[in-house]
């Protein structure tokens, strides 16, 4: 065993000094390096494309809660009639900051799928993931406080579309609006049991820098992309749906009714991407997700001047 020994009581403390600094030092550079590489990993930019019309009471939320959970930028397409309601009346703040752009649409039809491919078109560029929600859909993904924690792990490396289920959410037995949040309004989700929760439609998640990228349909875009659900495997698509929907780790949060009132407004504005309201669809997806009451079906018939004959079997119903 070699021993040193060191008289000077002087220099053992500047040795001890002296080491001390240097571990200082090192953590330091270790630390900065941390740094340096979690900012590169994530530096990642993501936006969001969604389209809008007398959508003013639930916009708010829907911004904030994309900002929150990591988004960079959304551009909101303003397809409200031109003498209609404006998106700075209730997201100005937004708008001011560079958060939202807004792309006036006013008064045009029949614009989901040209809004769509004008966004990509125009960003796809500038952003390594573009998001194609509707302002009713939220994603839901367990484990991440971030969207760009999920977007940057590995298993994406080769995918270029990802694919997630929609959830929707009933009514919650309401009959009207409410000012309050749509999480704390209804919270519950159609249980897979429910026609509806057999095969669920799905949105898409695309990745940036890929040339001549066409999207045919809200819920779906180009076969020939490599696509994957939220696990990072091969997601197989059958239309719009897909098999064995993923009800507990990734997908969207889809409120397509909210209130019986709400439901009437939604199809007294139209649809933006039909000629016709779709009318019947929308009421006997209503009545697939919530449950039937004769005041829901007084409601209606009031509002939308209308009759709802509607018979047992899986709750569908017929209009006359």
């Amino acid at each position: 065993m070699l021993i040193i020994y060191i008289e000077n009581e002087d220099a053992i403390y500047y040795i001890c000094v002296k080491f001390k600094f240097i571990i200082l030092l090192l953590f330091d550079y270790i630390f900065f390096f941390i740094i340096i590489i979690v900012t590169i990993r994530y530096k990642k930019k993501i936006c969001i494309c969604t389209l809008g019309k007398q959508e003013n009471k639930y916009t708010r939320e829907f911004i904030q809660f994309y900002e929150k959970f990591g988004v960079d930028k959304i551009f909101l397409y303003d397809n409200n009639y031109e003498d209609g309601e404006r998106f700075d009346e209730v997201i100005g703040d937004y708008i001011d900051k560079g958060f939202v752009e807004i792309i006036n649409w006013r008064g045009k039809k029949l614009l989901q799928l040209s809004s769509m491919n004008d966004c990509y078109k125009k960003n796809y560029k500038n952003y390594d993931w573009l998001i194609f929600y509707d302002i009713d859909e939220y994603i839901n993904l367990s484990g991440y406080s971030n969207i760009k924690y999920f977007l940057n792990e590995g298993r994406f490396s080769e995918c270029q579309l990802i694919y997630l289920n929609l959830i929707p959410h009933t009514d919650n037995n309401h009959l009207y609006y409410e000012n309050r949040s749509l999480f704390k309004r209804f919270p519950e989700r159609v249980p897979i049991t429910k026609p509806e929760g057999k095969k669920l439609e799905v949105k898409f998640i695309i990745k940036g820098n890929i040339s001549k990228v066409r999207i045919r349909n809200q819920h779906y875009c180009n076969h020939k992309l490599k696509n994957c659900n939220g696990f990072g495997k091969k997601n197989t698509i059958h239309y719009i749906h897909t098999n064995y929907p993923d009800y507990n780790y990734y997908y969207i949060d889809h409120f397509f009714s909210k209130s019986t009132e709400e439901l009437i407004d939604k199809i007294k504005k139209g649809d933006c991407r039909y000629h016709h309201s779709q009318r019947k669809k929308k009421l006997g997806r209503y009545f697939n997700q919530s449950d039937v009451s004769k005041e829901k079906i007084d409601l209606i018939e009031k509002r939308l001047k209308i009759k709802i004959k509607k018979y047992v079997k899986l709750k569908n119903f017929f209009l006359i």
